[in-house]
């Protein structure tokens, strides 16, 4: 009896050691269980061939920004500049994107900068020097590139997400109504984790470049996102 009790206090105090010294641990597989990191799917995505634009991109385009940030901006997909940089948003548009968050006290280091889909769609893969190429993503490849995105906003866990033009906004929230309608009215949305996060769709910055009128919508929305950031609800 005596034996039997000083091999449980023994085995007892191993299994403390094992977790003092360990991570969170799958008893049943005895390996440890811990969350990706954006690094380790930034990787994944670079060597990604799961639809034809990984079989024609310069630079895989992962994201910018800070990996906690509280706001998560979403647009369609890398151009020409950004294909070459490998970073989303450095165009016109990009640099349009960067005066419209300066505007409300934001910047590309405090939020995070993603696309519905991580490689450059052209009209003509085979020249991709040239310019005026761009096209927006069709369905079939954000569908490749979805579960990428997914995991970025559950490691990222923004607490707000704003869509930039009709295709993300669509892709978001599964609506076919036009950016003109849905645009400036917060949606809730829920992630792949289940988690619910504010969703403001507004207009993409290109679409300001060609019609500088929707600038004054974009600010209402902007302010929109501010007063939410400063309530902190």
């Amino acid at each position: 009896m005596k034996d039997a009790r000083a091999e449980l206090r023994t085995l007892t105090a191993q299994l403390k050691r094992r977790i003092a010294s360990s991570d969170e641990l799958d008893w049943g597989h005895g390996q440890k269980r811990r969350d990706k990191t954006l690094e380790e799917l930034k990787l994944e995505v670079e060597s990604c061939q799961k639809c034809p634009l990984g079989k024609t991109r310069i630079k895989a385009v992962f994201g910018v920004g800070n990996p906690r940030a509280k706001v998560m901006f979403i647009g369609e997909g890398p151009g020409y500049f950004e294909d070459r940089k490998g970073e989303p948003f450095v165009g016109r548009a990009g640099q349009l994107l960067d005066k419209i968050l300066e505007s409300i006290g934001l910047s590309r280091q405090t939020v995070y900068i993603a696309n519905t889909v991580k490689c450059h769609p052209m009209k003509n893969p085979k020249t991709p020097d040239a310019r005026s190429n761009d096209r927006p993503p069709i369905e079939e490849e954000m569908d490749a590139c979805r579960p990428y995105l997914d995991e970025q906003i559950d490691l990222i866990a923004p607490r707000f997400i704003v869509t930039l033009g009709s295709v993300s906004t669509k892709a978001m929230l599964h609506n076919e109504e036009p950016i003109s309608k849905v645009r400036g009215i917060w949606r809730e949305y829920k992630t792949a984790s289940g988690r619910l996060v504010d969703l403001l769709p507004t207009f993409h910055p290109a679409a300001l470049l060609r019609n500088p009128d929707l600038k004054k919508l974009v600010w209402m929305d902007m302010k929109n996102l501010r007063s939410k950031l400063e309530k902190g609800v």
